[in-house]
């Protein structure tokens, strides 16, 4: 498995590329911005674009769908919840068409051989998920190194991001990835054992 970050939009939100190497299948999760450049890289990869997948519905994680969606013809996907706060909040929200389906806890998606599983963490918003492939975790705003996802935006719960990174999220144990939204890459262990907001 193949995992490019591309650092994108004026948030500086990590966009992730995630190839299977045999199938040449790409996920797209969480476009903020700069479709051009995703395009350059997913051409530079020889990739087959499958699928984007949205951890949420904040502006700086999806700006860059739309044009991606149609210039490779492919899905997208979220958490329904989030299209009913995208519907009614511009402001902190993106604004994006109807999703192509919508995600929820258990849910499975397959990408060449690997299995992505999703998983609910609601907190940072009210249909936050994040996508674990093998070892590696997608947190979108849910975990970051050293820090969480804040919580005063519509839809935020402090207590519950804590509690939802505590029950479903930690336990995966400590040689987890964690590939967040925003900064650089952790693991499950380092932020047992380091963050303290947990």
């Amino acid at each position: 498995m193949i995992i490019k970050t591309i650092i994108a939009g004026m948030y500086e939100e990590n966009c992730y590329l995630v190839m299977d190497e045999d199938t040449k299948e790409l996920a797209i999760i969480d476009p903020g911005g700069q479709p051009n450049i995703l395009e350059e890289e997913i051409r530079l990869l020889d990739a087959k674009p499958k699928f984007i997948l949205l951890t949420h519905g904040h502006m700086d994680h999806v700006g860059g769908v739309v044009e991606l969606v149609n210039k490779f013809n492919i899905p997208f996907y979220i958490n329904e919840i989030e299209e009913k706060y995208m519907e009614n909040d511009k402001f902190v929200f993106g604004s994006l068409p109807k999703a192509s389906g919508y995600l929820k806890e258990g849910d499975t998606l397959n990408l060449g051989d690997k299995t992505i599983k999703v998983i609910e963490t609601p907190g940072h918003t009210a249909g936050g998920i994040c996508f674990l492939i093998a070892d590696k975790l997608f947190t979108g705003d849910t975990l970051f190194q050293g820090s969480v996802g804040r919580s005063d935006f519509p839809g935020g719960d402090g207590m519950q991001l804590v509690k939802n990174i505590k029950e479903k999220l930690l336990p995966l144990g400590d040689n987890i990835e964690v590939y967040a939204g925003h900064g650089g890459a952790s693991t499950i262990g380092y932020e047992k054992r380091m963050n303290p907001f947990l």
